[in-house]
């Protein structure tokens, strides 16, 4: 289903974003990956060649989602690439591990600059090619914090609930434009998250939880995403850990 469509990811140096990319080579999408780290992109993008996705059609294009300013040049270059964007999947994000009592207001602001303001201008920047296209689809990966409370992350979970309450506005919105909106519920994935997770003076926790170390394959995990928006699916939940047992 994929093949030849243009595929824009965020956060795709490591974790799920880089899991992605991989996936979507193997089925022949055309990839636009993005991130802080360029390095890391390169080096993404030399796994998706190996894969068979030719050098043309894989665009390193590094970016900063809370560098508002910079978000519209980069769509430009995008379609200057690519001419179309089919899908734009926002999985930039950072996480949490402190108290409330012990969180600095900046380690707050950060965590929603990026989970949640850079999803939005990053939706706002692609929207407008995809409602003159007539079709798109756009994805955001929240998390089960997103529907529920956990402590040491009540930045984190106040971001991912504000994250499903702006995407689902949005699906309202678009509902009749051609444009499909999904949104990403991943419980606990073997990523990085927790070790580049912030306390609460900014520093880096610099520690993988036991649920993360025990969480879903990263890979089988970005297969059952890609399922998902296969099937255009609104709400997609991620995981086979308690946090999505039964009550």
């Amino acid at each position: 289903m994929f093949k030849d469509q243009v595929v824009w990811i965020t956060g795709a140096s490591s974790g799920i974003g880089e899991a992605l990319a991989q996936q979507f080579a193997a089925r022949g999408a055309r990839l636009v990956l993005s991130s802080r780290r360029e390095n890391e992109l390169n080096r993404v993008k030399e796994f998706c060649i190996s894969q068979g996705l030719t050098a043309e059609n894989i665009l390193v294009l590094p970016l900063d989602v809370t560098d508002h300013d910079s978000i519209p040049a980069a769509v430009e270059k995008v379609r200057d690439h690519f001419g179309r964007i089919d899908m734009l999947i926002n999985n930039a994000g950072i996480s949490q591990r402190s108290l409330c009592a012990d969180t600095d207001m900046s380690v707050y602001r950060r965590i929603m600059d990026v989970d949640v303001l850079g999803q939005i201008a990053m939706t706002k920047a692609v929207l407008p090619v995809m409602l003159a296209q007539g079709s798109g689809h756009i994805a955001v990966t929240s998390s089960v914090a997103g529907k529920i409370g956990a402590p040491m992350r009540t930045g984190y979970c106040a971001a991912k609930h504000a994250v499903i309450g702006f995407f689902d506005a949005l699906r309202a919105e678009t509902a009749r434009d051609g444009i499909f909106v999904t949104t990403i519920l991943p419980g606990f994935v073997q990523t990085n998250i927790s070790n580049n997770a912030l306390m609460g003076d900014g520093s880096k926790f610099g520690t993988t939880d036991k649920d993360i170390t025990n969480g879903m394959d990263v890979t089988r995990c970005a297969e059952v995403i890609i399922d998902g928006l296969s099937k255009r699916k609104p709400e997609l939940p991620v995981g086979d850990g308690f946090e999505y047992l039964p009550d």
